[in-house]
């Protein structure tokens, strides 16, 4: 446990910073204003004492626990807390008697599941009937989508709401706070602290701040004027806390925005979602691996090359491995966003897939067959085929879909880089079928 000098004595604190200034009431709590600012939802539920059951969504330190806590002080509830990961179906119907007890004496019961997403889909099951009679309202707070870790029937009796990461003002203000009423701190000389540095290895997360603070307070506590510079910071922690989980949600956000940024043609946004992902640990060959995929979907035959490149990628990355994998992913990111784009490939063999799934499966026309046999050729197979390259230009305008789809186009060439082109022969080869 940490240790303070309070004038001339030292003093050993029962709690953590990070506990002992966790908020208990609305007044001190900070961030999270789409919830709690004037008119908000969390806001008026507690100010009119109308509690519904729901979930907090949002990643560590945003304050989901001290939510719960808030609202239990707000009211005359029996507050009972549960963590998954060490609660099973036990515990849960031990709190259903106790909540249908309370409401003989007109008490309500408040459970708190922290990490809800970690129960199994029988034990989320235990809690459906209570919910929804009413017997407990229950708070469960998660970091994982509830849309994939919620079972539908219990997330259709409750309401979703997303905390999001701490601003830089959120978390000034709590450790300005600190400063001034956490009896131990305020009586600290404390010179000055590199906040910027605070701030950006905390990564919207209050409690990482405060325990990097504290212990960062503890290393100088000897000296007659502290001041917490970067170098102290970074020997209280060596990396920042990056967000970012392989199997969570984040994968999942971080590649997506990844992938609009590169369709969106910004190689800057690009870039950066990338070094995320590295920083955070991704698969470079899943980031290369996306890459081919959208080389062929969002810019095609606009930019043919970017296929190629893409694929090239792979390959290195693939060889080289990490960290010189970087600069290739890098090299392939950049000029894929910088590209020309075209989603027309993508969009023609799903159009093309549309008719096969809801047309009746149509003859290949007589002159298209192959006519391996005698049998074949005298029954008209490849009869009045043309061979292109028997014509100008290698190419004689006939009909190569079935009969009853004669006049049908799938693939429309956008008006961008290389398919440009494209457009213009193809208008030029098709003029009577009226194509293109």
């Amino acid at each position: 446990m940490n240790k303070y000098k309070l004038g001339n004595k030292i003093v050993t604190p029962l709690k953590p910073l990070a506990e002992r200034m966790r908020p208990m009431s609305l007044n001190e709590f900070h961030g999270q204003t789409h919830l709690f600012g004037e008119g908000k939802p969390l806001k008026t539920m507690i100010e009119k004492s109308s509690l519904s059951s729901f979930i907090l969504w949002g990643p560590p330190g945003t304050g989901k626990t001290t939510i719960a806590k808030i609202i239990y002080h707000s009211t005359n509830s029996e507050f009972i807390q549960l963590n998954a990961v060490s609660s099973g179906v036990r515990e849960l119907r031990e709190v259903i008697r106790v909540a249908q007890e309370n409401l003989l004496h007109d008490k309500s019961t408040i459970l708190f599941i922290d990490e809800i997403h970690r129960y199994n889909k029988s034990q989320q099951d235990a809690l459906l009937s209570s919910v929804e009679k009413g017997e407990i309202i229950l708070i469960g707070a998660t970091t994982e989508n509830p849309s994939f870790e919620i079972i539908p029937a219990l997330r259709s009796r409750l309401r979703i709401f997303i905390l999001e990461p701490l601003s830089i003002k959120d978390l000034n203000n709590i450790l300005q706070h600190v400063l001034n009423t956490d009896e131990l701190v305020s009586s600290l000389n404390i010179n000055s602290i590199d906040t910027d540095f605070l701030f950006y290895l905390a990564g919207g997360d209050a409690r990482i701040m405060l325990n990097i603070f504290e212990a960062a307070i503890f290393q100088e506590i000897e000296k007659n004027e502290i001041v917490i510079s970067k170098d102290i910071l970074e020997n209280i922690i060596q990396k920042k806390n990056n967000l970012f989980d392989k199997t969570g949600e984040e994968h999942y956000n971080l590649i997506s925005a990844f992938i609009k940024s590169i369709r969106g043609s910004d190689p800057d946004a690009a870039v950066y979602w990338l070094a995320r992902m590295l920083n955070g640990g991704e698969d470079p060959l899943f980031i290369a691996r996306r890459m081919v995929v959208l080389a062929a979907e969002d810019i095609g035959n606009a930019t043919p090359n970017a296929l190629v490149l893409a694929e090239a990628a792979y390959s290195s990355v693939e060889k080289i491995g990490m960290p010189e994998a970087r600069i290739i992913l890098s090299q392939c990111a950049t000029y894929l966003a910088s590209c020309p784009k075209s989603n027309s490939s993508y969009n023609a063999i799903d159009n093309a897939l549309h008719d096969v799934n809801n047309l009746p499966n149509y003859s290949v026309p007589l002159h298209l067959r192959n006519a391996p046999t005698k049998l074949m050729k005298d029954i008209g197979y490849s009869k009045e085929y043309k061979y292109p390259h028997n014509y100008e230009k290698n190419f004689i305008e006939e009909n190569y879909l079935p009969t009853e789809l004669k006049k049908k186009q799938y693939y429309f060439p956008s008006d961008n880089g290389n398919e440009k082109n494209i457009t213009e022969r193809l208008k030029t080869l098709w003029k009577h079928l009226k194509k293109y």
